[in-house]
């Protein structure tokens, strides 16, 4: 693919899919050394473990890095701190290098230079694969109440983009897909998105009022559930 093909957005998709499924078809992952930036709850991390020979998990939140470090079933994973844009690991170490959600978390300052340490640690012919939300959906209309990430996304799209036009990395190709999401309740929906400690989400009582309002107009006698479009951007380290 060029530049000119990249996509923030498509407007019109169908494939309903969960992203291991995707992850399966896209990457090679046995007997892969693997590097995951922002590794979140480790959720991610062991579909990963599973096939791979090694991953060293990133997370800069503190608080969810000692509860990853207190996992003990899986042997091939390091859990380490470190952000993309100071990647703790030697030159040309990792055969992939995932990222799930988390590009446009990076200080936009930050994101030329965790595009440059993401190539660093690339061995030649090695894979980046990004996965990132699109600002488009119901479940995005209701994130977007008290944590509005536009601009993120487009800036961290943008920097996307800059990494192929400097030739640094090798855009593949791009997939977009619509990801299920179900919440049991509103509780739920509040511990694992309000909650979460990347990010401190402080919602006056009318925007609560307001956030739970608009939830619950999708809830039904199974829960609430939400089609959430994604994107996978595929990249390839050129050889030098």
């Amino acid at each position: 693919m060029t530049i000119s093909q990249m996509r923030i957005d498509a407007p019109q998709v169908t494939l309903v899919a969960n992203e291991r499924e995707i992850m399966d078809k896209l990457l090679q992952l046995e007997d892969a050394n693997v590097l995951e930036l922002g590794c979140g709850a480790a959720e991610k991390t062991r579909l990963v473990a599973q096939k791979a020979a090694s991953v060293l998990a990133l997370e800069v939140d503190e608080v969810q890095l000692a509860k990853n470090r207190m996992i003990g079933d899986l042997p091939n994973v390091r859990f380490e701190y470190g952000g993309a844009e100071n990647i703790p690991a030697a030159d040309s170490s990792f055969d992939i290098v995932l990222m799930f959600k988390s590009l446009h978390h990076v200080p936009s300052e930050s994101l030329d230079k965790a595009f440059s340490e993401i190539c660093r640690v690339l061995k030649a012919g090695g894979v980046a694969y990004i996965s990132e939300p699109v600002y488009a959906g119901e479940f995005n209309e209701i994130l977007r109440l008290f944590h509005d990430e536009k601009k993120v996304r487009e800036v961290a799209f943008a920097a996307e983009v800059r990494a192929v036009s400097t030739r640094r990395l090798t855009l593949v190709q791009q997939k977009f897909f619509l990801q299920p999401a179900h919440f049991d309740s509103f509780g739920q929906f509040e511990n694992q998105v309000l909650k979460v400690t990347h990010t401190d989400h402080r919602l006056s009582p009318a925007l609560f009022e307001e956030v739970r309002s608009k939830f619950n107009r999708h809830m039904s006698p199974t829960g609430a559930d939400f089609l959430a479009p994604m994107r996978i951007d595929l990249f390839t380290k050129p050889a030098p």
